[in-house]
């Protein structure tokens, strides 16, 4: 296989008519979806669609989200994965941004996707999932109703495969430019670490368009498991669902075990068909990992990764002995280092901490049409930066000790702060800003904005809260405030957030 276009071809090959997706709309078998993918393929050619050229899916999970992500790459199409959450405006530049060629949405969302069309002239396509197509968008079905070949030929393994936008420290996302080696190494390398075959179900409600999603339905499918595959995630029916298929893994993020364990659906759960579980996107309280596998019967396996290497960096082996706290050891074949925190060209020494870097080929090629940034993320000899802070102990286990710094982690998500600090600071009653985290039990952390008032201006928290709610995705929205009568600063005047949110911490 050159790239994760070749997935679903293969896998049909392999398995046929065995189910590979189940959705509560629609069930696929691998030659279903490797048939409608080629469908769209091919309709995306039809319409104009080059090869290089980046193609948009911003939607809720959903069988044609999977079908429409397998067709792009099959017409040779760049893939640019949007989170669902993400508001008109930031739409909007992350479109701009990628000059995206066609998008795939909603129903719901399709009519707002149009309107941008019109600023956007390298955007002629717009095809939307479910019934009610608005004026100026194609029904995904009559994509389907397109006859002509798929798309032939290989690709090169070394191109851009996928554009996935990231939370900007700067108030903007950056896209980080994944090769077709890397995603396809990423989902493959990951199958082999969790040990999955043939026999696999695994439930699992992770956003499609995140990396962690991306790998756990792909990685299935190259072993020729089922994926069942949540719209959201509803602890209860989460629950439900393992249950009801017999499923062998469950796959989240530590808010969605927390919801779990604390759910009233939790006392005649069916888990005994689980045979491992992961977990991404943050840490999580050991205390969670020993209270859901002594519910669930099954190991709780912790992993960690990031945008800019299409996935997985590290994670444990299913059947290597168990680190708790650890979030495992490198990929195969990829390499991680914990930098010394003064110079990166040295190593830390074993059990203290520094900066946690990652080499080999899942790394991004770089941050699209953003060189700097680029070059401030990746060594001229090939490590990345992730910002995260580490140890690493004599057997290569890797434990996280803090954020990347001054990130906020909710639910999952990324935030930035400067991006809430630059929305909020267009506010007329709103002086100087800062944004950081609170700790919350269920999503780990939540986004506070430290706010300084424009004298004789009283705006009260619901306003704030609805102005910045009006600019970002949900996720990404302050959910307190905190009104101060001045922000901490260097001598240089840079607003030190972790200082602030020190003195309120006690």
């Amino acid at each position: 296989m050159d790239g994760p276009g070749d997935i679903l071809p293969r896998a049909a090959e392999r398995f046929g008519n065995k189910t590979a997706l189940v959705t509560a709309a629609r069930s696929l078998t691998f030659t279903e979806l490797d048939a409608l993918s080629a469908r769209v393929a091919a309709a995306l050619v039809q319409r104009g669609v080059r090869p290089g050229q980046p193609v948009s899916l911003y939607a809720q999970n959903r069988w044609e989200w999977v079908v429409a992500y397998h067709g792009a790459l099959r017409a040779g199409a760049v893939v640019n994965p949007v989170n669902v959450m993400l508001t008109p405006e930031e739409l909007a530049f992350v479109l701009r941004d990628c000059n995206a060629a066609a998008v795939f949405t909603s129903a719901e969302q399709a009519a707002g996707v149009v309107a941008l069309t019109r600023d956007l002239p390298a955007l002629r396509t717009v095809v939307a999932f479910g019934d009610d197509v608005p004026e100026g968008a194609t029904g995904f079905g009559d994509l389907l109703g397109v006859t002509g070949p798929a798309p032939a030929g290989t690709v090169d393994a070394d191109s851009a495969c996928t554009i996935g936008y990231t939370s900007g420290t700067t108030g903007h996302p950056k896209g980080a430019v994944q090769s077709h080696r890397a995603v396809l190494l990423n989902c493959a390398l990951t199958a082999t670490m969790h040990g999955r075959d043939e026999r696999d179900v695994v439930v699992t409600a992770l956003p499609a368009p995140h990396v962690y999603g991306n790998v756990v339905i792909n990685g299935t499918f190259i072993a020729g498991g089922t994926v069942v595959l949540m719209e959201r995630f509803a602890p209860a029916e989460a629950l439900r669902l393992i249950g009801e298929h017999r499923a062998t893994l469950f796959e989240g993020v530590p808010a969605m075990y927390a919801t779990m364990l604390a759910d009233p659906a939790l006392a005649t759960a069916d888990l005994s068909s689980l045979t491992r579980c992961t977990v991404g996107g943050q840490t999580i309280p050991t205390s969670t990992i020993r209270r859901w596998e002594a519910r669930s019967g099954a190991p709780l396996i912790e992993l960690w990764g990031m945008t800019e290497i299409a996935g997985l960096g590290t994670t444990h082996a299913l059947h290597a002995p168990s680190v708790p706290g650890s979030i495992g050891v490198a990929l195969p074949g990829i390499e991680v280092r914990v930098a010394d925190l003064e110079d990166v060209t040295r190593s830390a020494p074993t059990g203290e901490p520094g900066e946690l870097m990652v080499r080999g080929p899942i790394v991004m090629l770089g941050y699209h049409g953003n060189p700097a940034a680029t070059a401030e993320t990746i060594e001229p000899d090939g490590w990345l930066h992730t910002g995260d802070i580490a140890r690493m102990d004599a057997t290569g286990h890797v434990f996280v000790v803090d954020r990347r710094k001054d990130m906020i982690i909710t639910g999952g998500y990324n935030v930035y702060p400067a991006e809430i600090e630059r929305v909020l600071a267009e506010h007329p009653a709103v002086a100087m800003v800062a944004a950081g985290p609170v700790p919350d039990p269920v999503k780990g952390e939540l986004a506070c904005a430290y706010v300084v008032l424009v004298a004789g201006a009283d705006p009260t928290t619901e306003e704030l809260i609805a102005f910045a709610g009006e600019r970002l995705a949900a996720y990404k929205r302050p959910r307190l405030v905190r009104f101060v009568d001045d922000l901490p600063k260097t001598s240089t005047g840079k607003v030190m957030r972790r200082e602030l949110i020190k003195s309120f911490q006690g």
